[in-house]
């Protein structure tokens, strides 16, 4: 296992972060358990997590499981979508964020978050005392440090704005989803990225499953795809059925397992920091960590990457790299 520097915080994660989502869902508590337990002894230190995942239950779990490896995990969760039962147990509010936060750290058994998200943007909260909110659980030592997940560019550079101006603690990772599927984090969150230095922590890298080929199959799979509707309007245009054809067939080709090689694509772009993985078993862990030994350089990258489509530029104007090489 290789470590990497989380943006500009001193940190050195795993190159991969394990994600939780499934816990206490598609995976019960024994399996949640013997995944961390394969993680950690393989060297991954990074776990994510999110308040409202599975109503509470995977941070309770993962709280039952890492007691004595708290000091060695780079722990992470996020608040945003709804938690509770009450009608502001949800959002960015200074309120829901401090409540929150406590609620999720009993649930972990810890006393401190090294890393909280804001998981989405909130148009109807301030973001000064969103911020505020966050500095005053950094000031008190519950959480080390904020990032964003699910922020557009323009919300992150906001944020880290109105953080500088306030001198409050700013924004030091972002968790966009990235995919050869779903490449807009390209055209601004990763060039934005680059220039603040912020961590990159992508996830949905194999495209909640899709990018493995199982739902090309003629008959009824077991995944995200056929269980939860979100999933399904995420993934159902055609264009990604016609890439993740090619794709399967280039990965069989070069001897790939297709989720390996979803995730090394993803992990190989220079801007990323480490991608996410999650699974429901051991052996769709296994399998996925297959990135661990795929090197993809930047031909090979490049390859990948024309099996795709690619998003359109954010003005729709040329990169300047382009006017120079055509002349101006």
């Amino acid at each position: 296992m290789q470590y990497v520097p989380l943006g500009n915080t001193g940190l050195k994660v795993s190159e991969i972060c394990l994600g939780t989502m499934t816990f206490g869902n598609e995976a019960d508590e024994q399996m949640s358990r013997a995944i961390m337990g394969k993680a950690f002894d393989l060297g991954i230190n990074f776990f994510d997590a999110a308040h409202n995942y599975n109503k509470g239950a995977t941070e309770e779990i993962v709280g039952r499981w890492i007691g004595p490896h708290r000091d060695e995990i780079i722990l992470t969760s996020k608040i945003f979508f709804p938690a509770g039962g009450g009608r502001n147990d949800q959002g960015l509010s200074r309120r829901n964020i401090i409540q929150s936060t406590e609620k999720t750290l009993k649930r972990l058994q810890t006393d401190y978050l090294d890393i909280l998200y804001l998981h989405h943007w909130d148009e109807s909260a301030d973001i000064e005392q969103t911020m505020r909110a966050v500095n005053t659980l950094i000031e008190q030592g519950k959480v080390h440090y904020c990032a964003v997940s699910n922020f557009a560019a323009w919300q992150t550079i906001k944020a880290i704005s109105v953080a500088e101006a306030h001198n409050l603690a700013s924004i030091v990772a972002t968790q966009p989803m990235y995919s050869l599927l779903k490449r807009q984090v390209e055209v601004e969150i990763l060039p934005l990225a680059a220039e603040e230095g912020l961590a990159v922590v992508p996830y949905n890298a194999i495209a909640a499953g899709m990018l493995t080929g199982k739902y090309l199959k003629d008959q009824e799979i077991v995944g995200r795809l056929n269980e939860v509707e979100m999933y399904r309007q995420r993934y159902e245009k055609q264009q990604y059925t016609e890439v993740t054809r090619r794709f399967v067939v280039h990965a069989q080709e070069k001897g790939y397992s297709p989720a390996a090689l979803a995730v090394a694509w993803v992990k190989s772009h220079p801007v990323v920091t480490c991608p996410i993985i999650g699974a429901r078993n051991l052996e769709q862990l296994q399998d996925t960590l297959g990135c661990l030994d795929i090197e993809l350089d930047t031909a090979a990258r490049k390859e990948i990457t024309e099996l795709s489509f690619d998003p359109p530029t954010a003005t729709d104007r040329e990169p300047m790299a382009a006017m120079l090489a055509r002349g101006w």
